[in-house]
C-alpha cells in the first residue's frame, strides 16, 4: 500500500490552506501532521482520506502496484476524528456490529479491549465525551484497515485513556500506514518516526 501526494494544495476563498505538498507514505511509516488549531491539519487529512477534493494536485492510492480510485479508498481507511460523530442512538455492541457489517475487525473481543464491558448495553449518547473518543479510536485502530488516520487522538482522554491509547498503538501499529494530526501533545504521536509542519505548506 502506497500513498503519493503531488502538490497537493487545498484553499477556500482564495486563500491556501496548504499548497505543493509532495510526498510518498508507504506501509510502516507513521508521520505526525503538526500545527496549531486552525492551521489546516484536518483538512490535510480529510484531503488524503479522500473526504475533501483537492484544489491542486493529487493524491494516489496503490496496492501492490495497482492504483484505487478515490472512491474505493474508503475500504482501506480507517479513521478518528472530533468531527466524526457515532450513531449516538445505538449501543456501542450495536455500533461495533454495524461497523463490521462494513469493515472487519481485527479482534473479536472488543468490547473488552475497549474496557467498556458495563457500558455495552448502554446508548451511545449516555456516553462520557472520553468514552466516546474511546470508541471511536478502538473503532478506527481495531479495523482491518491498511491506512489509519487520526486527528487529535487525545481529545477528552484522561490520564488512565492516555496509557490506554498508547498500548493500542504498540499492539496495533505495524505494516500500516499512519497518519497523525495534532497540535504538539506528544502522547499522541510519540511513535511516529515521521514530521510534517503543515506552516511550512502555508503560500
Amino acid at each position: 500500500m502506497k500513498i503519493n501526494l503531488r502538490q497537493l494544495g487545498k484553499k477556500y476563498n482564495n486563500e491556501w490552506i496548504f499548497k505543493d505538498i509532495t510526498l510518498e507514505f508507504s506501509l510502516g511509516n507513521h508521520c505526525v501532521i503538526l500545527g496549531g488549531n486552525g492551521s489546516g491539519k484536518s483538512t490535510l487529512l480529510q484531503t488524503i482520506s479522500g473526504f475533501q477534493i483537492p484544489s491542486l494536485g493529487t493524491v494516489q492510492y496503490t496496492i501492490n502496484g495497482t492504483d484505487v480510485s478515490v472512491e474505493n479508498i474508503f475500504k482501506h481507511i480507517s479513521i478518528a476524528s472530533p468531527y466524526l460523530e457515532l450513531i449516538e442512538d445505538f449501543t456501542l455492541q450495536e455500533i461495533i456490529d454495524y461497523q463490521a457489517r462494513f469493515k472487519p475487525f481485527k479482534e473479536k473481543n472488543i468490547v473488552e479491549i475497549m474496557q467498556l464491558e458495563k457500558a455495552k448495553n448502554k446508548a451511545i449518547k449516555y456516553y462520557s465525551s472520553g468514552m466516546k473518543q474511546r470508541v471511536k479510536l478502538a473503532l478506527a485502530i481495531l479495523s482491518k484497515s491498511p491506512i489509519l488516520l487520526l486527528d487529535e487522538p487525545l481529545s477528552n482522554i484522561d490520564k488512565n485513556g492516555v496509557e490506554w491509547y498508547k498500548n493500542m498503538i504498540t499492539d496495533y501499529s505495524s505494516n500500516r500506514i499512519i497518519l497523525v494530526c495534532s497540535n504538539n501533545q506528544k502522547d499522541e504521536y510519540e511513535f511516529c518516526t515521521d514530521t510534517l509542519f503543515i506552516e511550512n505548506y502555508k503560500k
